[in-house]
């Protein structure tokens, strides 16, 4: 088994948190998984077969068929994969906002979408997949993503500072200022900066930070100390249990001990019993 991460040269670290490559993975005691939200945007691409499956939440059974380079829009709510799709796979991770300049659509109309890449690049989407599977070495591979995303940068690659600052406040969510105080330290209206926010990061500022603060809570939980649902609500910033429990449900599909019992090593990644 091969697993193998490279952030890449600047410019391009400014909005790439890293590469990513999966390959020789043994099978799998479960079939699928559920992904949970984290606000971002994923770059996929199957280098064992030519296509992805997304699965119905609500019935296994059925599943979206899409090739095998895709976009994971950023999402604010978990979909649901085939593990044997990740025998041999490499990615992109954005960092939040950070996919903005790559592609010609605005991100909040990705929001919880999966897109063939094709459909966004074209033909240079089956190129840059069958450069991958050219390349014979992982280093190399890397290095077929970096040049094809520098290519399609159909933006300059800056933020617009009021999405910039924002991101960088919303870091630490539990010392996140209130939206109308971020506008008005920006010196815009509100509903401009929501505006911009949602343009480039892809959710509205509000929706974020409480993606932000779902995430903080399965950080919490896997750092393997005793849990105390209680404390943990409140150290994260809900108003109370019911608030932190409902927020986790929505976002995962799943309540907080579920998710406790199932948990894998990866944060994100948790198994759907059969």
């Amino acid at each position: 088994m091969l697993y193998l991460t490279h952030i890449p040269a600047p410019p391009l670290n400014s909005f790439v948190e890293l590469f990513w490559f999966y390959d020789g993975f043994s099978p799998r005691a479960h079939k699928k998984e559920r992904l949970m939200p984290d606000g971002s945007v994923e770059l996929v691409i199957n280098l064992n077969e030519d296509e992805a499956r997304i699965y119905d939440r609500e019935d296994l059974d059925k599943c979206e068929r899409l090739p095998g380079t895709i976009l994971c829009g950023p999402h604010s709510s978990f979909f649901v994969i085939d593990t044997a799709e990740q025998d041999s796979v490499i990615g992109i991770h954005f960092k939040p906002g950070g996919a903005f300049p790559f592609f010609k659509l605005p991100a909040d109309e990705l929001h919880n979408l999966h897109v063939s890449l094709e459909d966004l690049w074209g033909r240079e989407a089956g190129l840059m997949r069958e450069r991958l599977l050219e390349a014979p070495t992982p280093e190399m591979k890397f290095q077929v993503l970096e040049e094809c995303l520098m290519a399609q940068a159909f933006k300059p690659l800056e933020r617009h500072h009021a999405v910039g600052f924002a991101l960088g406040l919303f870091h630490n969510i539990l010392t996140a200022p209130a939206i109308a105080q971020v506008s008005d330290e920006i010196g815009i209206s509100s509903r401009r900066f929501i505006q911009l926010f949602s343009h480039e990061v892809g959710l509205t500022p509000k929706l974020f930070c409480r993606v932000r603060r779902f995430q903080q809570v399965l950080q919490q939980i896997h750092r393997g100390a005793a849990i105390d649902w209680v404390d943990m609500a409140a150290s994260c910033g809900y108003f109370d249990q019911a608030h932190f429990i409902h927020d986790f449900k929505a976002f995962s599909g799943i309540n907080p001990t579920t998710y406790l019992v199932q948990r894998t090593e990866h944060l994100n990644h948790v198994p759907i019993p059969e």
